[in-house]
């Protein structure tokens, strides 16, 4: 896809994000909103995958969701790349269905490798699935998606510090820094101070991008690949608008885990061009 393709999904994908969470009334939108860009363009170009889902994931790149909570954005992506009819996102958070609030594995939702209800723990198992594809001679890549708040976390900082010291070089993991989590800033909860020092102290290799830029980002995702088998592990600080695309969820950690009522969903929608139609 070029980028006025790319540009066009997310637009829908940030329509499915808000319809989703209005209809339930309950969910995540300004996370989801906030990070549209960065799954649409690595589903839908940088990511090699097949979407006859296999959890092992075998010959293929994976992801890992480790701030669960977004699942709106997660679910939207995965239905409109091909994992299961977007009819179904229909159903989200509502009883019995694959399309729980966080994801879980035990609906066996195509798509969904890990549960990440539980904040802190997606680096983890992204470490022991890249150590499985080097120690299997696979050569596909491991990607994950992680909160700023989230690394508030302590285990983050042991798998950090874990991928460095195994090298862990086939390891692309980003890092949604939007400056706001659910009770506040960062800054006022627990100032992260600088990520990329921090990174570059473990050993990484860091990289920075804006996260809602479209064309920055598709050239980010390639220069992160190109950076792959050479002895380190890869992080990218991707900066963004919480609630990115809706002019009154954005900049705030208000919509972090509110729904818009109906005239909020009216005008959110029309925002948001419908770009390959709505569920």
């Amino acid at each position: 896809m070029d980028i006025q393709q790319l540009e066009a999904v997310a637009s829908q994908v940030r329509r499915d994000i808000v319809r989703m969470v209005h209809g339930v009334q309950s969910g995540h939108p300004g996370g989801s909103l906030g990070c549209a860009d960065f799954l649409v363009a690595l589903y839908f170009k940088h990511m090699n995958i097949q979407t006859e889902f296999k959890m092992d994931g075998i010959g293929e790149d994976v992801f890992f969701l480790s701030n669960g909570h977004i699942s709106p954005v997660f679910y939207s992506v995965l239905s409109r790349v091909g994992y299961f009819d977007k009819a179904e996102l229909a159903s989200f958070r509502k009883l019995n269905t694959r399309l729980q609030g966080h994801p879980t594995t035990h609906e066996h939702l195509p798509g969904v490798r890990i549960a990440s209800g539980s904040l802190g723990q997606g680096l983890s198992v992204a470490c022991g699935a890249a150590l499985t594809k080097k120690m299997n001679k696979d050569s596909a890549i491991v990607y994950t998606l992680h909160g700023d708040g989230e690394l508030q976390e302590g285990q983050n900082w042991e798998a950090i510090l874990f991928a460095a010291h195994n090298k862990i070089d086939n390891l692309i993991a980003t890092i949604d820094v939007n400056g706001q989590q659910i009770d506040g800033s960062t800054n006022s909860v627990m100032n992260l101070d600088s990520l990329k020092s921090k990174f570059e102290a473990f050993n990484w290799t860091v990289l920075e991008v804006d996260g809602n830029h479209m064309e920055a980002l598709d050239a980010m995702l390639t220069h992160a690949r190109s950076l792959t088998g050479q002895g380190k592990p890869i992080v990218i600080l991707m900066k963004t608008e919480m609630g990115k695309g809706v002019d009154f969820m954005e900049g705030t950690h208000e919509w972090h885990g509110i729904a818009p009522n109906d005239q909020q969903l009216e005008s959110a929608l029309a925002q948001l061009p419908e770009t390959l139609g709505d569920y």
